[in-house]
């Protein structure tokens, strides 16, 4: 059974930077391509990023594009490092796993972890 497991969420005054890890365990992080999507009260779930599952390639949300960086290690951990936060990236953060072919890279599907709270402070 494929699990996913976020982590580095917290709170974080405007400008600053985090940076999210997602563990995955249960099958091989090759057999995925691996994304971050968002929630924030009220609103629905919104793509953030992908990395592909040969790790080429990547794509991002106009929103976060220059200021989010999304990677994967060799072993089973993805990461989304971000930048010059502010108010509008409150929201819980969910690692995607998705095995599907990339042309479905910013549509959910697959696995999904439970989440961590990102808060930027203004």
């Amino acid at each position: 059974q494929v699990q996913l497991v976020e982590s580095g969420g917290g709170l974080v005054q405007a400008g600053g930077s985090l940076r999210l890890s997602c563990a995955v365990s249960g099958r091989t992080l090759g057999s995925f391509n691996m994304g971050w999507y968002r929630q924030a009260p009220g609103k629905e779930r919104e793509f953030v990023a992908t990395v592909r599952s040969s790790g080429g390639d990547t794509d991002y949300a106009a929103s976060v594009k220059g200021r989010f960086t999304i990677s994967r290690d060799n072993a089973d951990t993805v990461y989304l490092q971000m930048n010059s936060l502010s108010s509008e990236d409150t929201a819980i953060y969910y690692c995607n796993a998705d095995p599907r072919p990339w042309v479905y890279r910013r549509s959910p599907g697959g696995y999904w972890g439970k989440g961590t709270l990102v808060t930027v402070s203004s």
